[in-house]
């Protein structure tokens, strides 16, 4: 549903990584943004990796302003959807460097990776 009321067919492909490439740029501490952009109830409930920032994609446009253009920037939700939406608006707004997260936060989960709550 996002993706077709947000989407645009022009513009450069969203770069992917998946969770075994975010968790190592996370342990060798590489200088990125990781923007979970699912809603505050899935962000507490469901749990998040360690460090990333909630900015869900709803309020993401009104949101810009908080996150550098200069910086690299991941984008994760649940499936991997929501986050390549996000990636699309991101590049659309002149962000340069974003990379949306394969499979999600069910793939980090499935992987047995570290998750957060609250």
């Amino acid at each position: 549903m996002f993706r077709n009321l947000f989407r645009s067919n022009s513009g450069p492909a969203v770069q992917t990584m998946n969770v075994s490439e975010l968790k190592a740029k996370l342990d060798a501490r590489e200088p990125i943004v990781l923007v979970d952009v699912r809603q505050p109830d899935e962000f507490k409930n469901d749990g998040h990796v360690a460090g990333a920032r909630l900015l869900p994609l709803p309020v993401l446009a009104t949101r810009l302003g908080e996150l550098s253009q200069d910086a690299a920037i991941v984008c994760i939700c649940r499936s991997g959807n929501r986050s390549q939406v996000a990636c699309e608006m991101l590049q659309r707004q002149g962000f340069a460097n974003v990379t949306n997260v394969s499979g999600g936060m069910i793939a980090w989960q499935r992987a047995g990776l570290p998750s957060k709550r609250g």
